[in-house]
This record gives C-alpha cells, sequence and structure tokens, in this order.
C-alpha cells in the first residue's frame, strides 16, 4: 500500500515502500545523490584510486543491510519507475551504529577498514546528540539525476513525516547534514537544529524533527 500521495503538482507520483528489485536502482540513486557530498569524498578518501568502487560498496551493503533488518525503506514512484529513495531507521536502538557483523564483515572487505570505522563513528556521534531514546533516523536520501529541482524532495521529506506519524513509538525524526545547500531543505521539512558535530575532516550538522511537533 502507498504511504500516500503529497503534492498535489505530483499527482501521478506515489510514496510507497521499496521492492527487493528496486534495490539495485535505489543504490545508484543514492550514489550518484552522495557522490560529491563532503563527509562520503572524506570516509572513503576521495584522493585516492578507488573511491568510486568504494563508495559505490559502501552504498549497495547499506541499503542491502536495511533491507534484510527490516528497516524503512521509501521510494518515490511514477507508474513503475523509482525517482527518489530514502533509508531510516526505525525507533529501535538494536538497529545502532554496529548494525549486524556481516555488515561491518562485507564494509572491510569493499569500502575498507577506514571507511568504515568512520562510518560507524559517523553514526555514534550523531546518536549522541539526537534528544530522544525512540526515534527514526533518516540515514540516506536521493533523486534521481534526471530528476532532480522538481519538487521530489519535498514530496518524499512528506512521506517520511508520513512515516512518523504513523509510529507512534517514534519520538521523531533525526538527520545528519553535511551540505550546506540541504540545510534549508531540512528546515522546511521542519526540522531543527541540534549541534555541529565532526566527522573526520568534515563538519555537519545534527538535525531533528520532534513527533510532537505540528506536522499538519
Amino acid at each position: 500500500m502507498p504511504l500516500a500521495q503529497y503534492n498535489p503538482d505530483l499527482q501521478q507520483v506515489k510514496a510507497t515502500y521499496l521492492n527487493a528489485d528496486d534495490l539495485k536502482v535505489a543504490a545508484s540513486i543514492l550514489y550518484n545523490a552522495y557522490f560529491d557530498d563532503p563527509l562520503f569524498t572524506d570516509i572513503f578518501q576521495v584522493e585516492k584510486e578507488g573511491y568510486e568502487a568504494r563508495l559505490r560498496s559502501a552504498i549497495r551493503e547499506e541499503v542491502n543491510t536495511y533491507w534484510d533488518a527490516g528497516q524503512s525503506l521509501i521510494g518515490l514512484y511514477e507508474d513503475e519507475r523509482l525517482l527518489a529513495v530514502t533509508c531510516l531507521t526505525k525507533p529501535d536502538m538494536a538497529f545502532g551504529s554496529g548494525k549486524f557483523w556481516h555488515w561491518r564483515l562485507k564494509m572491510l572487505l569493499t569500502a575498507g577498514y577506514f571507511g568504515t570505522k568512520q562510518m560507524i563513528v559517523k553514526e555514534e556521534k550523531v546518536r549522541e546528540k539526537i534528544p530522544a531514546k525512540n526515534y527514526h533516523m533518516l540515514s540516506l536520501i536521493g533523486v534521481h539525476p534526471d530528476h532532480q529541482d522538481m519538487g521530489l524532495g519535498h514530496v518524499l521529506m512528506s512521506a517520511v513525516l508520513g512515516l512518523l506519524l504513523e509510529d507512534e513509538s517514534s519520538e521523531g525524526v533525526g538527520v545528519l547534514v553535511t551540505l550546506p545547500k540541504c540545510i534549508s531543505f531540512f528546515e522546511d521539512g521542519g526540522f531543527k537544529h541540534i549541534e555541529e558535530i565532526s566527522v573526520g575532516n568534515i563538519k555537519g550538522k545534527v538535525m531533528f524533527h520532534p513527533r510532537n511537533q505540528n506536522l499538519d
């Protein structure tokens, strides 16, 4: 069942949970979305040969781990075509920074020790700053390169907030923002600044949208 259809100007687009057949496409969309992200270029050492392969492997393992763990993978579809995707952890601390050992081992084999360690450090630092115990964490979000600047990001954000409303166990949604241009996007979605943190050589803003904030 679709989560909702949010934007009247995009009536042909629906937000729904991903299916297994779309995981590769979702990983490709997210790879393109984060290719130039300063956090990922730092973590996966863009200056060294093989950056593209390390990043692609890391994104793929992240998406597959979310799928295997039954976490929330939401996509925007036009008919059967996937246009945008986001990955969220559910409000369950068991799916935290360590995730699963098989994920760590796969990451070590594909993304390398340094990248794996930095990804875990990043999640631990973010979680320390979130002003809640049980909450969703928005890990990855991206729009297909051919469909950017069309309002799809805001439709996807509405789907995320709709999911928050549906889950009474969640106190809100957290996110780490490292691109200045994305801060206004999350501010428009009702996210508030919590604190700035440093991961490696990169600074980012931890932001949070509490459940008790007006979502209407």
